[in-house]
């Protein structure tokens, strides 16, 4: 059985059974390719969907069961939940969303329970939408949501959770500024006050006036704002550290740097390079563990986006939520420590070096810094208010950039990042 909703399981059954991130499982299944344009889209907004609501379909799903399913029946689950989705969520007609799972759950040896798929689905048919929506305690885990209200305190900790629910914006960064006007025309976009544009009606970006000419680069609003950090950089050599896919590295060439881009992955600095090359942008590449990798000599600047949990883009990546786990942030943050001292070590005294994660984690943000502050290694250079104009809620008390997904809610939100700007002491 080869449909949407046939890859849609195996999907879902990728992340939530395996905890294999979902672009991954997309990018690997061999079938997705079979189907149309339509068909594909279909089956991520099925699994997308799902993983955004997921305490909420499961509350449902458990309020019409009379004891609760085996762990060996995972699969009936994940048939549940998608049809729960289609249900509540995508406004399917009742009886093609029942139809459909009680096919799929024979299909998959679990003709025996098919009963079962059948009266759940059509009890929650006659009941209505999903319980209301209650981010705090269903569509978070728990080791995420406790953590999220002790760094930013409930009411921000569940602001953050309803954003995570909405379907994120497009958001494009000119690569001349002084040209974001007539691009905000020619794309039916906004202008917004850090000069990404945000294009209402989203869109595969490829097909989009200036794409194949290279006027813009796809990178969510708050993406763009560490490289801000780095200030003046035309003529200036500085090195992009875990660059790609890239977008760091277009700004800082857009800007006249010197650009040194190194990424662990030459298959990433592969697509970082086509990217360059679409922008007609330049910047020399380095395939090497940047923990280790010394410069021929040292930079006046070093942007370093650390890998890490990646939970400020839950709006683009619901996956992450299921994928990660608490002890996670133990190895990541060790990593990062070690990028950090690379960091400030290929940068000359007196230079900068800014530090930037997508995270939401605290010890994967401020408490790298105040640990590497506490070595007497950098100090840390304060932002001042007006350098992330239209954002001074996310400039922290310490002077750090810290966005969340609930700022500018009323106009599609952000990711979640953070940003800190350091001056190597000698």
């Amino acid at each position: 059985m080869t449909d949407a909703r046939a890859i849609a399981l195996d999907l879902l059954e990728a992340v939530l059974q395996r905890r294999r991130p979902l672009d991954e499982a997309l990018a690997g299944h061999r079938d997705l390719a079979r189907l149309d344009a339509r068909d594909r889209a279909f089956a991520r907004l099925l699994v997308a969907t799902a993983l955004r609501r997921l305490g909420q379909i499961d509350a449902a799903i458990d309020a019409r069961l009379a004891r609760p399913l085996p762990r060996k029946r995972a699969a009936v689950r994940d048939i549940l939940r998608l049809g729960v989705v289609q249900l509540a969520a995508l406004d399917t007609k009742p009886h093609a969303a029942v139809d459909t799972a009680v096919a799929l759950a024979r299909a998959r040896g679990q003709a025996g329970l098919a009963g079962l798929v059948n009266a759940v689905l059509r009890r929650i048919a006659e009941a209505g939408p999903l319980p209301p929506d209650d981010p705090a305690h269903l569509n978070v885990p728990e080791w995420l949501w406790d953590s999220w209200a002790a760094a930013y305190g409930e009411e921000t900790a569940a602001a953050i959770a309803r954003a995570h629910l909405l379907d994120p914006p497009l958001d494009l960064t000119p690569k001349d500024p002084d040209s974001a006007a007539r691009w905000a025309e020619t794309l039916g976009a906004d202008i917004l006050p850090t000069g990404s544009l945000r294009r209402r009606g989203g869109g595969d970006p490829a097909q989009l006036p200036g794409f194949a000419e290279g006027a813009w680069w796809v990178q969510d609003a708050a993406a763009a704002l560490p490289v801000r950090l780095v200030g003046a950089v035309a003529g200036e050599r500085v090195a992009d550290l875990c660059a790609a896919p890239g977008g760091k590295t277009a700004q800082l060439a857009a800007a006249g740097a010197l650009v040194t881009a190194v990424d662990i992955s030459e298959k990433r600095l592969s697509r970082l390079r086509d990217n360059l090359a679409r922008l007609g942008l330049t910047a020399t590449t380095v395939a090497a563990d940047a923990t280790g990798w010394p410069p021929p000599e040292p930079f006046d600047a070093v942007l370093l986006d650390a890998p890490c949990s990646a939970t400020g883009t839950l709006r683009r990546h619901p996956d992450i939520a299921w994928t990660k786990r608490k002890d996670d942030m133990r190895r990541l943050g060790a990593l990062q420590d070690r990028l950090l001292a690379a960091a400030l070590r290929m940068v000359r005294p007196g230079g900068l070096v800014v530090y930037a994660t997508c995270s939401l984690q605290p010890e994967e943000c401020e408490q790298r810094i105040t640990a590497l502050l506490g070595t007497g290694a950098a100090e840390r250079v304060p932002l001042a208010v007006d350098e992330i104009p239209g954002l001074d809620t996310a400039i922290t008390a310490a002077g750090d950039l810290r966005t969340l997904p609930c700022h500018w809610a009323g106009s599609g939100g952000l990711d979640g990042f953070y940003a800190a700007r350091l001056r190597r002491s000698v």
